[in-house]
Formats: C-alpha cells, sequence, structure tokens
C-alpha cells in the first residue's frame, strides 16, 4: 500500500474557494464597521459641542459661528467641522476628509431648543440616536 503524501488538487481548490467566499462577505462587513467607527468619532465630536454651543446661546441669545468659538473647538483631525447658525438655532456639522467614509458627515441640528442628529450614511450605517 502507498501512504498519501499531501493534498490533492481539488482539496486545494476547494479551500481556496472556501477563502474567497468568506471574504467576499467579510470585506464589505469590514469596511461598515470602519465606517461606523469613524462616524462615531465624529459623532462623539460633534456631541462635545453642545456644551460650549448652550453656554454661548445662554450669554447672547444666538447660536454661534464657528469663529465665536473657536477655542472651544476640540481638535478633529479626521476632518472639518462647521458651525451654521440661524437666530438661537443652528447646525453643527462634522464633515469627514481623511477616513474611509471620507464625504460622510454627522450634523446635529438643534431647532426649537430640541437637538436633532442626522448622518449623510443613515441608508448603510446607522449609529445609535442618529439615524
Amino acid at each position: 500500500m502507498k501512504k498519501q503524501q499531501g493534498f490533492t488538487l481539488i482539496e486545494l481548490m476547494i479551500v481556496v474557494a472556501v477563502i474567497g467566499v468568506l471574504s467576499a462577505i467579510a470585506i464589505p462587513a469590514y469596511q461598515n464597521y470602519v465606517k461606523k467607527g469613524a462616524l462615531g468619532s465624529a459623532l462623539a465630536t460633534a456631541t462635545a459641542l453642545k456644551t460650549p454651543i448652550e453656554t454661548y446661546i445662554s450669554e447672547t441669545s444666538t447660536f454661534p459661528a464657528s469663529s465665536a468659538i473657536s477655542t472651544s473647538i476640540p481638535s478633529f483631525s479626521l476632518g472639518d467641522i462647521t458651525l451654521t447658525p440661524s437666530g438661537a438655532d443652528g447646525t453643527i456639522e462634522v464633515k469627514l476628509t481623511s477616513t474611509a467614509a471620507s464625504g460622510a458627515s454627522i450634523t446635529l441640528s438643534k431647532s426649537a431648543g430640541i437637538w436633532g442628529c442626522s448622518n449623510s450614511l443613515s441608508s448603510s450605517v446607522t449609529l445609535n440616536g442618529c439615524s
């Protein structure tokens, strides 16, 4: 009797096919996790701005422009932060520029004293409390 040594070509092709199927599923899921992480960081940064903005509003009765509270805007290396006033209401937009989610943004809007949240990738990436 001859002792078997190694794998057959068919066995190796089956392993390659299984790895191909797994990576076809895993890579898009991983990219969504990366985008969700970047958007989560943007949401945390935007949320951190609510306190200085509320303080500014209580002192001046107007929503600040970006230049009005530039010392309170944290350093955010993943993108740009923009404040857009509209009387006592306004928006905080954090737009990502240097991540896998480049071009995506988180927007916190204050309307009639109530904060709301939206993200530009809501169809593919959802965050708790921010659709």
